[in-house]
């Protein structure tokens, strides 16, 4: 009976926080089919939440073209975070750097050039050679950076992708997906806010050749902040571009439009439909402390309970109001507990549809109590048992 009422309180509370003017009766968000994409696969993401809001073909297995880059600029990034390189590094230019076909930040062979402007040259520029260079400074040659690249792909999720090359020139084997790119674009973003602002660059200059960023969209959307373009005969035109309104931020990825204008086009449609109709909002907060469970035989009779990483949703505009929460915990719970163990689950549903589902967490640890202490709750927890 104990438990029970606690656990009608603390369901009570949650609501209060998820839903602070709670309508009688909920006004339905109404929202229009998604627009027309003229692309062979699209995808549009929210990068917090991880919800799809539109797409076609996501996971179809396409030429990726110069989208490859934003892996070789991944592992450049995470080298640099993990201290192995740092941007001030010269990176020697070797003949097959120099030598490789395509759009080029015109390195020359024999020379030295810093990691910092070689990054430059690959996400701005989209310079193969300047891949090419990265690639071999980091992993010795190319075909062993692509064997980094095809690893990181794996621990990214990324399972429908395999790369052959740095570049994203033409190759066997070498493809990915709409849905992978998005993760990918995730991880640039979230993994390593500190590099992001090269993406937004919409200028280089190296030996003397200034060039523009190829993603137009920087031009024409204060909101977009980044990622890159792809293009090959194969591929058709491609564009992975994120941008941020207020406190949301979207993922757009088009793969095998008509040309350049269309791709910006195509993706300018998806995210003024994304940003229109939807929103991100955070429910809890790292380390939110969602309620203080009763702890059977432990040193302490109360444990903080919650959620250890941030929860996002993606709701329609409006619609924040209709969520609905319910938590469930385990009716007894004994100590020994270790920080982070699982006790039960948080469900927020909007409608019919389920928007966050995730474990409740043990706070901190709480050890066993002494002997006395046991017996005793175990003795109290036997009528507690009973009566219910």
């Amino acid at each position: 009976m104990a438990l029970n009422k606690a656990f009608r309180a603390f369901t009570a509370v949650l609501l209060l926080i998820l839903l602070p003017a709670m309508p009688v009766a909920a006004q339905a968000v109404l929202i229009p089919s998604s627009p027309q994409i003229a692309a062979s696969s699209y995808i549009l993401m929210d990068p917090l939440s991880g919800r799809v809001i539109m797409e076609e073909n996501s996971h179809e297995r396409l030429p990726p073209a110069s989208l490859t880059k934003m892996m070789t600029a991944y592992i450049v990034e995470r080298e640099l975070d993990e201290g192995r390189i740092s941007l001030s590094d010269m990176v020697p230019i070797s003949v097959n750097a120099w030598r490789t076909e395509g759009s080029r930040t015109f390195v020359k062979e024999g020379t030295e050039v810093s990691v910092e402007n070689l990054l430059k040259g690959v996400i701005i520029q989209s310079g193969n050679d300047a891949s090419v260079a990265l690639a071999e400074y980091i992993a010795g040659s190319e075909g062993a950076f692509v064997d980094i690249m095809n690893q990181q792909a794996q621990i990214l999720g990324m399972n429908e992708s395999s790369f052959a090359n740095a570049t994203g020139l033409p190759a066997p084997d070498h493809f990915s997906t709409a849905y992978d790119l998005a993760l990918l674009a995730k991880a640039i973003i979230n993994d390593y806010p500190e590099n992001y602002p090269l993406y937004a660059q919409k200028h280089f200059t190296y030996n003397n050749i200034r060039q523009p960023n190829r993603n137009s969209l920087l031009w024409r959307d204060d909101s977009v902040d980044g990622l890159k373009t792809g293009h090959t005969e194969e591929a058709g035109y491609c564009l992975v571009a994120s941008a941020k309104r207020n406190d949301t931020r979207l993922i757009a990825v088009v793969m095998g439009t008509d040309s350049t204008s269309s791709r910006a086009q195509e993706v300018q449609k998806m995210l003024n439909y994304g940003f229109r109709y939807y929103q991100s909002e955070r429910l809890f907060r790292t380390g939110q402390e969602l309620l203080e469970a009763r702890v059977w035989g432990g040193a302490s009779d109360s444990l903080s309970v919650g959620l250890t990483d941030d929860v996002y949703v993606t709701i329609p505009r409006g619609s924040r109001d209709s969520l609905e929460s319910t938590v469930e915990l385990d009716s007894v719970i004994k100590a020994p507990i270790s920080m982070g163990d699982e006790l039960g689950r948080v469900t927020v549903k909007l409608g019919d549809d389920v928007v966050v589902d995730q474990p409740v967490l043990a706070l901190s640890d709480i050890p066993e109590g002494g002997f006395f202490k046991r017996i005793w709750d175990a003795i109290k927890l036997f009528f507690v048992q009973l009566f219910e």
